[in-house]
């Protein structure tokens, strides 16, 4: 997979996304954007927004949550600023690297992936850099879709990669490889799996960071 996908592949692919962004993304994502904003608000204090793209999830969150949104894409995070420019509870909007997180260990409260997961070059270095920035009792809420292991949906999963990467994000990407990153990520424990429209291919996902676990 390394090879079919790369961070400057995967910003200029977003960079192109910029114009439809809302309008692709927005419908399709809505009831995942919300659940996981939900989520976040029942825990509140300093969320994380990894792919935080053009901000059309900002205005959902609740007073008790203060924003730092962060993109791999430059163009995409003009529309974010924006809107972050008309609420009071953004703290920043910045170009970030998932993979490389620029903050100290457990700085934020909760951490939010949006369907990000499968569109980065190494997911688990990204999932452990989410761990990584939040404290303990804090939480990691993803939305994210999630492959077939086996039969012919993830046959044409397979075939369609090489085109769905130049696109920005991966269609092979089963359960299997969430479940072995937990395996070898002792400091979160998985607290909820729950299925989300369309069709049942995506998912919620929130892992809670255990008290006293260090990075």
């Amino acid at each position: 997979m390394a090879l079919t996908m790369n961070t400057s592949g995967v910003a200029s692919a977003y960079d192109r996304w910029t114009p439809v962004y809302d309008l692709v993304f927005g419908p399709v994502f809505r009831t995942g954007r919300a659940r996981s904003i939900e989520a976040a608000g029942r825990i509140g204090g300093r969320v994380l927004e990894v792919g935080v793209g053009t901000g059309i999830s900002l205005p959902l969150y609740g007073r008790n949550c203060r924003v730092y949104g962060i993109d791999i894409s430059e163009k995409i995070l003009d529309k974010a600023r924006r809107r972050a420019a008309r609420l009071n509870n953004v703290e920043a909007i910045e170009v970030m690297d998932a993979e490389m997180l620029r903050f100290a260990d457990a700085s934020f409260d909760v951490a939010i992936a949006q369907y990000v997961i499968t569109a980065v070059p190494n997911p688990e270095r990204a999932l452990d850099e989410l761990a990584r920035v939040v404290r303990p009792g804090g939480e990691v809420i993803i939305t994210t879709r999630i492959g077939a292991d086996e039969g012919t949906r993830a046959s044409i999963e397979k075939i369609l990669m090489p085109i769905t990467s130049r696109l920005g994000f991966r269609t092979e990407f089963s359960w299997e490889r969430y479940a072995a990153w937990e395996r070898g990520a002792p400091s979160v424990r998985l607290v909820e799996r729950s299925p989300l429209p369309p069709l049942g291919h995506f998912e919620l996902i929130r892992y809670r960071k255990l008290p006293g676990a260090v990075a």
